[in-house]
């Protein structure tokens, strides 16, 4: 277990107090049908429209293993470099919950299907963190109670009922809320790369439960209180502090922290008592016995393995030797699949720094401006490469390859007729450009003493003949004449 770097620990009256926190991520694996019956799984359907006889817990209904999320759990445990268990049990484990129709949870326990793994989680200070993996089992989603459709009653939508879960456990390796989101921020990462979940957090796809203590630096572990159902990175670190802190300030005022689960309240942005927390005797887990141990062998792990996808580390290692990108420009794009996939599409043939630069600041800008995903942007990765084509061979400039993009954006179009129906062409001809510089020259005679004297104030002039012929001159061809025509 790592310690907390000076940094990450917290002041308090008795000196400084370590965080020490673990995560348990909820992640709703991409299928088609849930986890012991061939209902459907989409988003947004009409309550109960998604249920089987299986899922509303019917008399006689037994349940069936879908291959798909077998494999999809296998393919996550690879992606966290765990150890894939051969053999693995399913578990009931008991509690009542009026959107739970079966009263127990088919879940796993004591023999999950993926064991041990790690994360190394990049820090924004350039250091890294390796968090460990203690576990991922798979378990059946519960529905969903409804408390504010009507003053009387509650509703139930089984909708959610039987969907299939990966729970990731993390070890209580993560030492500060910046740490926290950005493990997580990693593991969704790699979960999208593997496909094997969406990782929409608004859409409840991947929330987290967040276990916190604090403790006196390299001091006995504390009590852990744990936070249930957080789904937002940004709720994450929110919720850690304010845990971290009103655990510190119980202990120093002479108090104890009992074991409790708790809620975050993101108006407030204080957590508060739901129940005290159960242990595992409380559920009285054993073996699901309509459902035989799940056995597999190691071929059909090894072609899972083979066919893998390249993950996030791997692909920025990538970035930087093939592309010879800075490690910054790798880390943005590789974040986001589809933003990395988007770069190696404009990428290709072209200055890789420039597209970069063009993905990272023009077209991600307006993506986080707008609030879209990549998947709904109206400008293909096509039509932004054949507009860095035009402004690498001259046809356009800089300053105008954005107002193509602009353009398209908002009307759609073939940037390369968008060009040319419009005028934009890039000026060249040196006579056009020396007749602009000419008049500038003449109706600034004291810039022109200002710039003798200060060649580094030369971009002003620049910045003139470019307004002048509308953003169209050459930089290049304005540069050269500029200093001829003023002897510098």
């Amino acid at each position: 277990m790592a310690d907390a770097t000076p940094a990450d620990l917290i002041s308090g009256a008795t000196g400084d107090w370590e965080t020490v926190i673990g995560l348990e991520v909820h992640a709703q694996v991409v299928s088609k049908s849930k986890l012991f019956s061939g209902a459907a799984t989409a988003f947004g359907a009409e309550p109960n429209s998604q249920v089987s006889l299986v899922d509303a817990a019917m008399p006689g209904m037994l349940p069936v293993i879908n291959a798909e999320c077998i494999a999809q759990a296998v393919r996550t445990g690879l992606g966290l470099k765990a150890q894939i268990n051969l053999e693995s049990v399913f578990d009931r484990k008991n509690y009542f919950y009026p959107d739970l129709p079966q009263g127990y949870q088919i879940s796993q326990f004591s023999r999950p299907i993926v064991g041990e793994g790690e994360v190394v989680v990049d820090l924004e200070d350039g250091g890294s963190v390796t968090v460990g993996i203690e576990r991922l089992h798979l378990e059946q989603d519960a529905g969903k109670s409804l408390h504010d459709q009507h003053p009387d009653f509650s509703y139930v939508d089984l909708n959610r009922s039987g969907v299939a879960l990966m729970e990731i456990v993390s070890k209580p390796d993560i030492r500060s809320a910046d740490q926290a989101k950005a493990y997580v921020t990693k593991l969704r990462s790699i979960l999208r790369y593997l496909g094997t979940c969406d990782g929409n957090m608004e859409q409840g796809s991947l929330r987290a439960d967040v276990n916190v203590s604090v403790r006196k630096p390299r001091g006995e572990l504390g009590t852990r209180c744990e936070i249930k159902n957080v789904n937002s990175i940004r709720t994450i670190g929110l919720a850690v502090d304010y845990e971290a802190r009103r655990q510190i300030d119980i202990i120093e005022d002479g108090g104890a922290i009992h074991q409790e689960t708790r809620l975050f309240d993101p108006d407030t942005g204080a957590t508060r008592a739901m129940r005290s927390k159960e242990e595992a005797r409380d559920y009285r887990y054993f073996p699901d016995p309509d459902l035989l141990p799940l056995v597999l062998t190691q071929d059909y792990v090894d072609d899972l393995a083979a066919h893998l996808p390249e993950l996030p580390d791997r692909k920025h290692a990538r970035f930087m030797a093939d592309y010879s990108l800075a490690a910054y420009d790798a880390d943005v794009l590789v974040a986001d699949k589809e933003a990395a996939d988007f770069f190696e599409a404009v990428a290709g043939g072209l200055d890789a720094k420039a597209a970069a630069n063009w993905v990272i600041n023009e077209v991600m800008g307006r993506i986080n401006k707008e609030g879209m995903a990549f998947s709904d942007i109206p400008v293909s990765a096509e039509a932004n490469k054949a507009i860095l084509q035009m402004t690498a061979d001259g046809t356009i400039s800089g300053k105008i390859a954005k107002d193509v993009l602009d353009i398209a954006w908002k009307e759609g179009g073939d940037p390369r007729a968008i060009v040319e129906q419009r005028g934009l062409e890039q000026v060249s001809d040196s006579g056009e450009i020396e007749k602009v510089v000419d008049e500038i020259i003449a109706a600034n005679p004291k810039q022109v003493e200002q710039v003798k004297g200060k060649p580094k104030t030369l971009g002003w002039f620049v910045g003139q003949v470019m307004q002048a012929t509308g953003g169209k001159a050459n930089p290049k061809s304005v540069n050269q004449i500029l200093r001829k025509k003023l002897e510098l």
